[in-house]
């Protein structure tokens, strides 16, 4: 069954460290597979809290084990906008660290400004 969808604007709203449980690995599973089905959807994903642990890039992840940095990549090269909280990603270290490419710092008024202008929003 195709469905006709004009150009959605959806927001993933993640507070959820990238290891613990599949959360992350579930939205980012998600988030590729509207971006597929949906090419004309605009998929935005603004991480909280943990989330911004989203950021780093993993190394020598075991076979077997789901990448989420590589998700991540996939999900910025296929079109997605990420952004990460500044008080949250600082609080946390982050803010000398490497973050995987294309990854922007952002404020409440970025997330308040996507909340307002998306018509479907899910948080992990």
């Amino acid at each position: 069954m195709v469905f006709k969808i004009n150009k959605m604007k959806a927001l993933f709203i993640i507070n959820e460290a990238p290891s613990g449980n599949e959360k992350i690995y579930n939205a980012l599973r998600t988030a590729r597979q509207l971006q597929k089905d949906f090419q004309d959807c605009e998929i935005r994903m603004y991480l909280l809290a943990d989330g911004v642990f989203c950021t780093l890039p993993n190394k020598g992840m075991p076979a077997g084990v789901y990448n989420i940095s590589q998700m991540m990549t996939d999900f910025i090269t296929a079109g997605g906008k990420v952004k990460m909280c500044t008080s949250c990603g600082e609080s946390r270290g982050l803010k000398e660290m490497k973050l995987l490419e294309s990854m922007e710092w952002g404020n409440l008024k970025d997330l308040t400004s996507w909340i307002a202008d998306s018509d479907k929003i899910l948080t992990y």
